[in-house]
């Protein structure tokens, strides 16, 4: 799926999962999403688009990237808000990887850039909200995702039929908790089931 705003606007359906978590099965053909779990932003007919929330990116901080960024100079880290520091850097999936994408609580809205997803989650993918994280005026939680998951139309329920993916509905821990750790075992959990007898139950349910 392509990301556009009018794919991210199109109203969930029944049926579809937007709003809802995907847990990975032991199943997963693909290595790049082994024990991940993603947030779906978008899915309708045209595809999916979701986040991996439990991949953390490597050697990156908050900090550091707004310095990278240019959304403050070296010399203002000091001053960064408490709430700045404990913003997750994540590997948010292999499609446009160099473009952040911030998975934030309603408390921030931006006009014309924020997008309502679901159960008082939102998606904002533009400096404004970086800035304003750094001034302490951002989002209660938030994190940010470099890159994204998409799927092409009917793909996603292909992978969910061959029993690629579970899925389970979302928590503010399981979407912004900074133990990137214990997510995935932690969204087994909201299903039942328990990570030692995963592979074994696949297929079963």
């Amino acid at each position: 799926m392509k990301l556009t705003r009018k794919s991210l606007e199109k109203g969930s359906k029944r049926g579809y999962l937007d709003g809802q978590m995907l847990i990975a099965t032991p199943t997963m053909q693909d290595e790049r999403f082994a024990r991940s779990l993603i947030y779906v932003c978008a899915h309708s007919e045209e595809g999916a688009m979701g986040i991996i929330v439990n991949q953390p990116a490597p050697n990156i901080n908050f900090p550091d990237l707004l310095v990278q960024l240019d959304v403050i100079p070296a010399v203002e880290l000091i001053q960064l808000p408490p709430r700045a520091g404990e913003v997750v850097v994540l590997k948010g999936g292999p499609v446009e990887t160099g473009r952040g994408f911030v998975l934030h609580t309603p408390d921030f809205f931006i006009e014309n850039s924020t997008l309502p997803i679901d159960d008082g989650i939102c998606l904002t993918a533009t400096l404004d909200i970086l800035k304003a994280i750094a001034r302490g005026t951002g989002p209660a939680n938030a994190i940010l995702a470099l890159g994204y998951a998409g799927w092409a139309p009917g793909q996603l329920e292909t992978e969910i039929h061959s029993n690629g993916w579970l899925h389970c509905a979302p928590d503010t821990d399981l979407i912004f908790g900074l133990d990137t750790n214990i997510k995935y075992n932690r969204a087994l959990g909201k299903i039942g089931i328990q990570p030692g007898r995963l592979s074994s139950e696949v297929g079963h349910a």
